[in-house]
């Protein structure tokens, strides 16, 4: 008995797997890996709420000049707008990688059916994320940014600095449109 050379083995392995199958494989891996780059994208920073992707400077003994907050707001602002940006473009893209699995007349019904659960959770977690920032945003807080990711929530807000109560009423927002407990939501000032 002839032992097969690992090309050959290779070239069985997905024979036997089916070029259907191989794309819809692929297809469902460049949705997590657009998925997990997107949550990266949205939790740089620590348990602590430090967020490494605002920098560390040095501070003047006698304070910050005017062009140095003025700096800071304009890096707060592109913050906000840089994230929701990079979060439409990485659901984009997963939601045409999933409607490509749909509307492929080679995919299986299983992948189909697959696909359109996947829509529909991205679809349901869009919404929630929109209605927590509209209502944070309606608490009086400049601007918003809401991440969910299964049963966990980060919630960015522009603040100088966060009271109790208004910690509890983003709990409290987060809970009542996506059902994420205290325990699990991330609250970070920006």
């Amino acid at each position: 008995m002839k032992q097969e050379s690992f090309k050959e083995k290779v070239g069985n392995f997905f024979s036997k797997l089916g070029k259907k199958n191989l794309i819809i494989i692929a297809s469902f891996a460049v949705v997590a890996v657009a998925l997990v780059v997107g949550i990266t994208v949205f939790n740089r920073s620590d348990d602590k709420g430090f967020d490494y992707s605002q920098g560390a400077g040095m501070q003047d003994v006698n304070g910050e000049s005017d062009k140095e907050t003025e700096s800071k707001k304009d890096s707060v602002d592109t913050y906000f707008s840089s994230v929701e940006l990079d979060r439409k473009r990485t659901r984009d893209e997963a939601l045409e990688v999933l409607q490509g699995v749909v509307d492929n007349a080679s995919s299986t019904e299983e992948a189909r059916a697959s696909a359109l659960a996947e829509i529909s959770v991205i679809a349901k977690t869009m919404e929630s994320e929109a209605n927590i920032e509209t209502l944070i945003e309606a608490k009086g807080f400049e601007e918003c940014v809401a991440v969910i990711k299964d049963d966990s929530a980060s919630i960015v807000v522009k603040s100088d600095g966060l009271q109790a109560a208004q910690i509890s009423q983003i709990n409290e927002i987060v809970y009542e449109q996506a059902g994420i407990s205290p325990v699990n939501i991330k609250i970070i000032q920006r």
